[in-house]
């Protein structure tokens, strides 16, 4: 077990990140009357939320891989999941979360933000920016890069998690116990369910930014998972 409690300490670490990268600001908008925040802060929030999403997505398909070996491959388990290769994934995750979306966030650094400057969100989000800007003049590309980016994570990532337990599934079910699948489902339920949770609401959100979805639609999936995900993903794991 000391490479999954591993992941998930890694895992428990990243949304306390994950929820300080947003909630903070969004809590003093709501107390403020004011309620603004300078054009830096904006795009450092944007850079840091996104890129904390795309490592997120990342674990939670290491974090499937974990389960498909420890079910599927038991035998290798032991020396696959050694604590070097679990570092190495770890690494992996956080590097590569900080890089995917550092182009397009430095693309949407370089818009005309001459029209709107108010922002119908909660937060500096990818979809509310690419708004403003297309409001001045048209974007086109760098709403299809933004949507491109985000669609290959979230489908890649997504995919990968789903045929994982494809795997898992086919597994357990060959195994002749009723106690032995109750344990190996028990073991991927909370995965699961946090993944369900998490993928539901970004795909809402980022696979089409700036298509102009509905304003409480867009209010309500932001919310979901900056805040309500990260909340009740202690209790599922717990």
């Amino acid at each position: 077990h000391t490479p999954m409690y591993f992941l998930l300490a890694n895992f428990s670490f990243l949304e306390i990140c994950y929820v300080n990268s947003d909630v903070p600001n969004m809590l003093a908008n709501f107390l403020s009357q004011t309620k603004t925040i300078s054009f830096a802060q904006c795009l450092l929030q944007l850079y840091f939320f996104l890129s904390l999403g795309t490592t997120e997505c990342l674990f939670l398909s290491i974090m499937a891989y974990d389960r498909f070996l420890a079910i599927c491959r038991p035998l290798h388990y032991p020396t696959v999941m050694t604590i070097k290769f679990c570092s190495n994934l770890v690494i992996f995750c956080w590097v590569y979360g900080f890089l995917w979306f550092l182009i397009p966030v430095i693309f949407v650094t370089q818009l005309p933000f001459c029209g709107p400057n108010v922002i119908d969100d909660f937060l500096c989000d990818l979809g509310p920016l690419l708004a403003l800007a297309s409001a001045c003049v048209p974007i086109p590309g760098t709403v299809l890069m933004c949507g491109t980016m985000s669609s290959l994570l979230i489908f890649a990532t997504f995919f990968y998690i789903i045929g994982s337990y494809t795997l898992v599934l086919r597994a357990v079910m060959q195994v002749p116990s009723v106690a032995g699948r109750k344990k190996a489902f028990s073991t991927c339920s909370s995965h699961l369910a946090v993944v369900v949770l998490f993928y539901g609401s970004v795909m809402m959100t980022y696979v089409s930014p700036g298509k102009g979805q509905a304003e409480s639609m867009q209010k309500f999936t932001t919310l979901f998972y900056s805040v309500l995900t990260p909340f009740f993903n202690p209790l599922i794991y717990t």
